[in-house]
Formats: structure tokens, sequence, C-alpha cells
């Protein structure tokens, strides 16, 4: 085989992981952890089930490389949020003002929210507690925050993911807003009373 054959296999194979991604995100948000089977994901990625197998070793794996394709979205989207900040308190509300967007995307989430529940497996907690500290720690590095604000920052967080998928929006409308008035008056215009935060 040349180097010329070699890459489109190698794409093809990339793209079929990606694919396989997709759909163990959605059923893993739906079904979680124990509930869900690879033979669903498979169903779901239009390929075989031992074809699974050839791209992540076992069911568990594919579990925590879903997360880490989740949390790697929220500290992509972090970094760039916060490059060009003037400070730790316009980091941080940069980086805030990102996350309804990303939550929005309510099987991204449910996934996020079910690497949780899987914690009671000691080695889905090992990595996701990594990954979690990893987020937390890279919020810090990049805005400046003090362990208190980071704190904040993530108990925000945490409340939006909960009401947002409870379809609560009207629990974390507060926070929304404070958010959007901050933003106004940060380009020095008055907040939209009529801007829908939900």
């Amino acid at each position: 085989m040349t180097a010329q054959t070699a890459a489109p296999l190698r794409q093809s194979a990339e793209a079929r992981r990606e694919q396989v991604l997709e759909a163990a995100i959605r059923e893993f948000a739906e079904a979680g952890y124990n509930a869900s089977s690879t033979a669903a994901i498979a169903r779901r990625a239009g390929i075989s089930q031992p074809y699974i197998y050839a791209l992540f070793p076992s069911k568990q794996d594919l579990f925590l490389a879903t997360y880490d394709r989740v949390s790697g979205q929220i500290r992509a989207t972090f970094r760039d949020a916060a490059r060009g900040a003037t400070g730790t308190e316009d980091a941080l509300h940069r980086m805030g003002q990102t996350y309804p967007e990303l939550i929005a995307d309510r099987f991204a989430l449910l996934c996020q929210l079910q690497a949780y529940s899987a914690a009671g497996d000691p080695e889905i907690r090992r990595h996701v507690a990594r990954g979690f500290k990893t987020l937390y720690e890279e919020v810090r590095q990049l805005s400046g925050a003090s362990p208190l604000e980071a704190a904040q920052f993530f108990a925000s967080g945490m409340l939006a993911n909960v009401t947002t998928i409870l379809e609560l929006p009207e629990i974390c409308e507060p926070l929304w807003a404070e958010k959007l008035g901050e933003a106004a008056a940060d380009a020095g215009q008055p907040a939209d009373p009529d801007v829908d935060v939900d």
C-alpha cells in the first residue's frame, strides 16, 4: 500500500470513528451507560457491531470517549471565548456567555450528565473526575480566577445544566438576564428588556 492510498483509508477510519461517536453520544444521552448497547449504537451509526470494537475496545472505552468529546468541546469553546479578555471578571463573563449555546445541544448535555451518573463505576469515576478537574483548572488558568470565583462559576454552570435539562428556564433566567445585562453594559448599550433569555 502506498502513502497515497493509505491516506484515504485513514480518513475513512477517522470519519467512521466520528460517526460512531455521534451515534454513541445520542444513545448514551437517551439510555445512559448501563442501558445502552453497542448493537444500538451500531444501528444508529449504520455500521456493523463488530466494527465498533475495531474502533473502541469496549463499551466503556466508547462511553469515556463520548465524555471526552463533550468536555473537549466545552474546553475549546471556553479557550476561544477567553481570548483577548481584559481580566478575570471579563474572562469568566465571556466563557459564561458561551454556555447557554453549548448546553442547547440536549444530547451533549445529557451525555455530560450521564457521565456523572455513571460515576458509581470506579474506572468511569476516575476518568470523568480527571476530565472535570482539567476543565476546572483550565478555567482558572484562562481567567486567573480564585478558587471561590471558579467555584461560583461552576455552580452557575451546574444550575444551568439542571434547569435546562428539566426545562425549568425560569429558575436560571435571572442568571442569564444578569449576563445579558453585563454584556450590554460592557458594549455601552442598555440591556434589552424584550430579549428572550430562555
